[in-house]
């Protein structure tokens, strides 16, 4: 596996070595000795998760979950392709409210470390998008919190401006409090 250092402490671009052959490709998904190996990070996967986009457009995010509750993510894309992005929100972070964003699809393979203290959104590029989701945190109602994926101070910049599909409760986020 190749992991791509990025400019947010802790994230990661991560793209498998395929074996390809005849028949096709073998590739590895996930190495907990590799990614600690090749990065210091340690990932404990308890909970794997699956997103299923009906219209492309749809916006999911800003999400994280409050402290002590705070999740490291593997995201990537099985089905379709998404944009994919992940917001600094930790106050003592050189790169404090500095989000990346990038296209993860079926076809790259690509894969996106979230890392503690950081939000994560996506918008979907394409109708009927799936993703998988890598846990190292169970998920707690009473933690879970977002900034609204409009801000606009931080403004992320989603590449489909109109005809956006959004949960009622992401509308809901407020603005992050500066």
């Amino acid at each position: 596996m190749i992991f791509t250092k990025l400019e947010i402490d802790g994230a990661y671009l991560i793209e498998p070595e395929p074996y390809n052959d005849n028949r096709g490709f073998f590739a590895r998904g996930f190495c907990k000795k590799e990614l600690k190996d090749k990065t210091g990070i340690d990932f404990d996967v308890c909970q794997a998760n699956i997103s299923y986009n009906i219209k492309k457009g749809t916006i999911r995010g800003m999400h994280y979950q409050i402290p002590p509750y705070e999740e490291q993510k593997i995201v990537s894309c099985v089905k379709g392709a998404i944009f994919d992005v992940v917001l600094d929100l930790r106050k003592d972070s050189k790169t404090y409210l500095k989000w990346l964003g990038f296209e993860l699809s079926e076809d790259n393979y690509k894969m996106l470390l979230i890392p503690k203290g950081c939000a994560h959104g996506f918008q979907s590029l394409v109708d009927n998008t799936v993703l998988n989701y890598k846990v190292d945190q169970y998920f707690n109602p009473a933690a879970d919190s977002g900034v609204r994926y409009n801000d606009p101070l931080i403004n992320i910049d989603f590449p489909i401006k109109t005809d956006i599909t959004i949960s009622d409760k992401d509308k809901k986020h407020k603005d992050w409090i500066y």
